[in-house]
């Protein structure tokens, strides 16, 4: 087996490969370290990634030490941001935490993970310690990094907090002993400075290796929830597989190459396929959205999620399964109820002005009929079906 080739397969950057051919000539379990903060409470498609890769080294029978930034999520990792991130409370990161916890462990395996926390060393670090730390880099050396650059020459602020941020997660390494670090491209600087702190710790410095970011569902930028156009792993199938079947033809080969775990031929076939004609855009899309939902959830799922799809696209036909609510008679006096604060208190949408504005956008249909006046009352004396954008459907009656 060619550990080496296994280890490079998809991989963008790797600093050095013969740092790792040396490594994997030891003939040990390599410690390999991916880290993420826990600043929202949902894992997405785009987390899959490196995940699905750390699971096929597992496989290998190396050590994946998955570290849960709790402390750095408190600062915000300035990478690739334009502006300061505003601070999560203790509390918030320890909820988030705990839910990345569980979500991860759909892909690794729980026996070959080590769970860490960056809180249980970095919160016992003394004034001396940080000082030490921070004189281990220049701020031209932080100032050659992209986004900082382009921050300080159009007089965005950036604090000293976010300076300290990349010193942090390379002094994770140093404590973790990690042979090998991984994560995406918007991380290279991050990861190339664990592994110089490792050198001034007297260590043997870790290898890097960045995989790509994979775009979200408008196409064009990453994703991410903060940008609301991410595929949640914990979404139900409906939302996964509809989410899937909307995102650019373009993207198809790579959403297919680096988040459904296929093998490496049939990702290939699947491009050549793609490429000649002989497989269809929208079969493909079939194909990669089923292989997903099946994925994290099961393959009969995903086969009734394609037929709801189908039947709602297609044949213009409501979904199977739609979510019934019951209303009671005081919050619909008269068997009325306006339909923004409906909207809003079934959870259809984020707020009353994202009612209104879905409304104004022909965004709301009752019983497949839109409606577009944000002033509407909706009778309930019988039951009324509620679709809410493309994806989200109740059926709504007065107990």
């Amino acid at each position: 087996m060619d550990q080496f080739k296994i280890f490079s397969e998809g991989v963008i950057d790797l600093i050095t490969s013969e740092d790792l051919q040396r490594k994997l000539k030891e003939n040990r379990p390599l410690r390999i370290k991916y880290g993420a903060d826990p600043s929202a409470p949902d894992l997405h498609l785009g987390h899959t990634v490196p995940l699905r890769k750390l699971r096929q080294l597992q496989e290998l029978g190396h050590k994946i030490v998955f570290l849960i930034g709790d402390f750095t999520a408190r600062i915000g990792d300035p990478s690739f941001k334009s502006a300061t991130r505003m601070p999560l409370s203790p509390e918030q990161v320890k909820q988030n935490a705990k839910t990345y916890e569980e979500q991860v462990f759909r892909i690794l395996d729980r026996s070959q993970t080590e769970v860490r926390y960056n809180s249980e060393w970095l919160d016992q670090l003394k004034p001396d310690d940080f000082l030490k730390l921070a004189s281990k880099y220049t701020v031209a050396r932080i100032l050659e990094r992209d986004d900082f650059s382009k921050r300080y020459k159009s007089g965005q602020p950036i604090t000293i907090l976010e300076f300290l941020y990349p010193l942090l997660q390379g002094y994770d390494s140093v404590v973790l002993k990690a042979d090998l670090e991984l994560g995406g491209t918007d991380q290279k600087f991050n990861l190339l400075v664990g592994r110089e702190l490792q050198r001034d710790w007297g260590q043997e410095a870790q290898v890097v290796m960045t995989l790509p970011l994979i775009e979200g569902l408008d196409g064009k930028d990453k994703m991410s929830k903060s940008l609301g156009n991410h595929i949640a792993i914990q979404d139900s199938p409906d939302e996964m597989f509809g989410k899937l079947m909307s995102i650019p033809d373009e993207l198809m080969p790579k959403y297919y190459r680096y988040t459904t775990g296929g093998t490496v031929e049939a990702v290939e076939k699947f491009e050549k396929d793609l490429k000649s004609g002989s497989l269809h855009p929208r079969d493909a899309k079939v194909k990669l959205a089923k292989a997903v939902t099946g994925f994290f959830h099961c393959d009969k799922e995903a086969d009734q999620a394609e037929e709801n799809f189908s039947r709602l696209f297609r044949d213009k036909e409501l979904p199977e399964g739609i979510e019934e609510v019951s209303i009671s008679t005081e919050a619909a006096p008269h068997g009325e109820i306006d339909l923004v604060m409906l909207l809003n208190d079934l959870k259809l949408t984020s707020s009353k002005g994202e009612a209104r504005r879905l409304i104004q956008q022909g965004g709301v249909k009752i019983d497949q009929k839109k409606v577009s006046d944000v002033n509407a009352k909706i009778s309930l004396k019988s039951p009324v079906v509620i679709q809410c954008g493309k994806r989200k459907f109740v059926r709504v009656k007065i107990k």
